[in-house]
């Protein structure tokens, strides 16, 4: 077999990692992540990658099940009034986290106030829950949250890794040091983390508060070791070798690969949230005229750019959510490339080749644009086609990648790029107001549209599922229109597995595994 850029590898050596695993008895799986966060804090720290072991140490209050519905978690149920401004969560009883510490209603407030201080510098979870004003203790198993404005997505942040509930004494011992030493209340227990090398779970003998999302009551594994692979082509001789039972984000060709081997299962998932995008800055010529993104767009074969990189597993994005979103819209067509188009738009832009040097000119500027990209998610290779195309439209391109989401925190703060490209994952379209509303924490673009700002205060108060759904169509038929990003792909997570591994599922967030339903062979 030979898988990309892989060569043969020894048959003895797969063999005697396989067997070796499998006469041990252990009931361990190792599972390959590819990103090395900053940080896994979930508290504190945004990466998607960070859940894929965390999912399995928190529990949330609430859980979602595969139909999108809502479960109780943490909560045994919750109470919601009309006016949308209260919610009050009963708890369930008998729950203790990892460290022998007693969950109650003491411990979640300890939790969402941890979150909502501006001093825990949060990424994200603190914006998933910006609208809470205050976290009242009613009794031991009674909380009650109050919020400045209906915030109909409170649900759905509520059951995300980012707002797990952590023990009180851990978050108190630890401090700013909590990452290294996590406690929650999940299936697994968090052992060690060995920051850029590995992470360790044991199973949790005492979880007995399953909710009814999981197929099993406790887990089935005794250890899971997580470890990092960073660069893309370690990933399947990793999986060959018996170094690890599952990976996630292998290669598309590596994939079609490994899917003709017996041995192995691909687990396409798609992820919710938004695609793999580049937002174009309002605020640096030349993209702060929506002509020339306009003509940039025009002038971007998406359709042969994700079949080159990504294969068959991906579709074209259509929008500036992916279509696994609740509320995702299709508002940019994926065959919109028409390069005569783009040549117009910049001949009506004032940018002509005025020297036949192949790069055009205004003013006595040349059409020179820098793209920053981070590292991974094979945005590189994506980013390297768009310099190819726009090329033949007579732009110059440089290319700035950014080797961790600091580095590209860092180079959106500097404002020097004419394109830059960043997403997250969210299971709610509500996910859209931190990167277009005026003030958006992550408005990268630039964007200040009052009636863009109006339909996503709108959608976020609203109740109604229908009309939240129209405000948030017209949100992007604006965003579409604006051209404020160039939409590139769905994001799927390809994962791929031995075949010893059985029951492995993913949520609805896409990312994470629900670990506690595996089993091996």
């Amino acid at each position: 077999m030979k898988l990309g850029n892989l060569h043969w590898l020894p048959a003895v050596l797969l063999l005697g990692c396989f067997g070796c695993a499998q006469a041990s008895g252990a009931k361990e799986l190792r599972y390959g992540l590819t990103l090395v966060p900053t940080g896994i804090d979930p508290h504190v720290h945004a990466s998607s990658e960070l859940g894929i072991p965390l999912a399995s140490v928190y529990d949330t209050l609430v859980f979602r099940d595969s139909a999108g519905a809502f479960v109780p978690g943490l909560a045994e149920r919750w109470d919601v009034t009309p006016d949308g401004l209260q919610y009050t969560f009963h708890l369930r009883s008998g729950v203790r986290f990892h460290d022998g510490t007693a969950f109650n209603a003491a411990a979640v407030k300890i939790n969402l106030d941890r979150i909502l201080d501006p001093a825990t510098k949060s990424q994200k979870a603190r914006f998933m829950i910006d609208s809470v004003t205050a976290v009242t203790v009613l009794d031991d198993f009674t909380i009650r949250l109050e919020l400045s404005e209906p915030f109909s997505p409170l649900l759905d942040s509520l059951s995300q890794v980012y707002l797990g509930m952590a023990s009180p004494a851990a978050l108190e011992q630890w401090g700013a040091d909590y990452q290294f030493h996590q406690s929650g209340t999940g299936p697994f227990r968090f052992i060690e983390y060995a920051a850029g090398d590995h992470l360790t779970l044991e199973r949790n003998p005492d979880y007995a508060w399953a909710p009814s999302t999981y197929r099993n009551k406790t887990a089935a594994l005794d250890r899971i070791v997580f470890r990092f692979y960073a660069d893309a082509a370690t990933r399947a001789p990793a999986l060959l070798s018996g170094e690890v039972d599952v990976m996630g984000e292998v290669l598309p060709g590596d994939a079609a690969d490994l899917e003709k081997d017996a041995s192995f299962s691909v687990y396409p998932v798609a992820v919710p949230g938004q695609p793999l995008q580049f937002f174009f800055n309002l605020n640096q010529d030349p993209t702060g005229d929506v002509r020339v993104r306009r003509a940039l767009l025009a002038a971007t074969d998406r359709v042969s750019m994700v079949r080159t990189v990504f294969g068959s597993y991906s579709p074209v994005a259509v929008g500036p959510l992916t279509q696994a979103t609740w509320g995702a819209a299709s508002v940019v067509p994926a065959d919109a490339f028409d390069r005569a188009e783009a040549d117009t738009l910049l001949e009506e832009a004032g940018w002509k080749d005025v020297n036949g040097d192949g790069i055009r000119e205004k003013d006595g500027q040349p059409l020179r644009l820098t793209v920053v990209y981070p590292a991974w998610g094979m945005t590189p290779q994506t980013a390297e086609l768009l310099e190819v195309q726009w090329m033949e439209i007579g732009a110059a391109v440089e290319l700035v990648q950014a080797a961790s989401f600091s580095a590209l925190m860092e180079a959106r703060a500097g404002g020097r790029y004419h394109l830059i490209s960043m997403n997250l994952a969210g299971t709610d379209p509500d996910l859209l107001r931190s990167f277009y509303r005026s003030d958006g924490a992550y408005n990268w673009a630039g964007v200040a549209n009052s009636d863009l700002d109006a339909l996503l205060d709108q959608a976020v108060s609203t109740a109604d599922t229908a009309r939240r759904m129209d405000l948030y169509r017209q949100a992007q038929e604006i965003i579409a229109r604006e051209c404020l990003i160039l939409p590139v792909r769905d994001y799927v997570n390809i994962n791929v597995a031995h075949s010893r591994v059985n029951g492995l599922t993913y949520s609805p967030q896409g990312w994470f595994p629900v670990l506690i339903d595996v089993q091996m062979d």
